[in-house]
């Protein structure tokens, strides 16, 4: 007799809840709309949950609603995994441009992503929880058992005064373009700083440049959009520090 083969579920859904086997799951109201309303899930189906703890569990609907539901969990089909100690900053650009961003953080492996006001930075505010829900959305969609944090907007003086001990830096220099990056080989936890669209004051330069944890590089030979910079700085530094060497 040839065994069979299990499927992964194609749909994966991210909850706030412990998972483990045989655990019941209830959906809020709006998860229950997107697997009941929108996908047209019922009773038996199978789907994919994770919490960014417990790793990826299979999951069967038990009870389909058009308000709620319940799922159980029958078995774990991946661990957890974390992706490195990295975070992006990045001063807000457009708001479709921004969500582009925080989207591709995560899918290349950001594990905080951090919003910057700078001098230069055009937009004043964001919406933290819009972008948090983006994030969830983009690991659900790309495998990953981790959501990073999307924070509030904060200060670039601010941050840099209220810097964490050991955290290396990796300024994206758009004056640099053209030089060689160069990344010191460590296993300490890094941050990516990516400036606005008017690029980085000069006040701004200067204070990165002097500070003993940033590495300035460039990206390329070119100057690049600030959605395009994100993902160069993501790939640069996943390749020469990163789970992708």
């Amino acid at each position: 007799m040839v065994p069979s083969m299990t499927v992964t579920p194609k749909i994966r859904l991210f909850v706030e809840h412990p998972l483990a086997e045989e655990q019941q799951v209830t959906l809020s109201r709006e998860q229950a709309h997107y697997l009941f309303g929108v996908m047209r899930l019922t009773t038996g189906a199978q789907v994919a949950l994770f919490n960014g703890q417990d790793g990826e569990y299979r999951a069967e609907v038990v009870e389909a609603g058009k308000r709620g539901g319940t799922l159980v969990c029958r078995d774990r089909i991946a661990p957890q995994s974390m992706p490195p100690d990295l975070w992006l900053m990045f001063a807000p650009i457009k708001k479709a441009r921004t969500d582009f961003i925080v989207e591709k953080s995560v899918e290349l492996g950001a594990r905080r992503i951090l919003p910057i006001q700078t001098e230069f930075t055009n937009s004043e505010r964001i919406r933290q929880d819009r972008l948090q829900a983006h994030a969830t959305e983009a690991a659900e969609q790309c495998g990953a058992t981790f959501v990073p944090e999307v924070t509030e907007l904060h200060r670039l003086d601010r941050l840099l005064a209220d810097w964490p001990e050991g955290r290396q830096l990796m300024f994206c220099d758009e004056a640099q373009a053209g030089a060689h990056a160069r990344l010191p080989d460590t296993d300490a936890p890094w941050a990516i700083l990516i400036g606005p669209e008017g690029g980085f004051s000069d006040a701004e330069r200067a204070r990165l440049h002097a500070l003993p944890y940033a590495h300035a590089v460039a990206l390329g030979p070119r100057i690049l959009r600030a959605d395009t910079a994100a993902v160069a700085a993501l790939t640069l530094w996943q390749t020469t520090l990163g789970d992708w060497r």
